[in-house]
């Protein structure tokens, strides 16, 4: 990964707080071409400075009404990998994390209803061999939700 510079954290900040922005309007805030802001996205991204760009999708349109954590504890750290492959194939999850604390692993889910949610626990999570114990956490509101902050030295 090359080195970030001011214009590159320049672009990042105003990127960050609007994805859709047009690169024209980008480079007249930032002084410069449109094709160098076009230039540099393409390495930032390359670079993997920036992971993805796209349309975030409100669970809730899709009649997802349960937002959960849920903490699961395997046998051992060492499935992790193994474990994480079947909890991928679970489309309800949209985060799972190797973590320390009291938890081996946490997982992030959207279910529409408790009914749905108890079959995702029973039958789906505590099902996958290696994990011993699960924790759910379930979200009654999201009261942030941002990208890090990009500093422009």
């Amino acid at each position: 990964m090359d080195k970030i510079d001011k214009l590159d954290r320049k672009i990042l900040n105003i990127l960050s707080q609007n994805a859709r922005i047009p690169f024209k309007d980008v480079a007249t805030e930032c002084g410069v071409s449109r094709a160098a802001i076009h230039q540099r996205v393409q390495r930032l991204i390359e670079d993997g400075v920036i992971l993805g760009s796209g349309f975030e999708v409100n669970p809730k349109s899709l009649e997802y009404h349960t937002c959960t954590y849920v903490g699961l504890n395997l046998e051992r750290g060492s499935m992790y990998k193994e474990v994480v492959k079947r909890v991928a194939a679970i489309p309800e999850i949209v985060e799972c994390h190797f973590t320390t604390g009291p938890y081996t692993m946490l997982v992030k889910l959207y279910a529409r209803d408790n009914e749905q949610l108890m079959d995702l626990l029973n039958n789906q999570l505590q099902s996958i061999p290696g994990v011993v114990s699960t924790e759910t956490l379930i979200s009654l509101e999201q009261s942030i939700k941002r990208e890090i902050p990009v500093k422009v030295e």
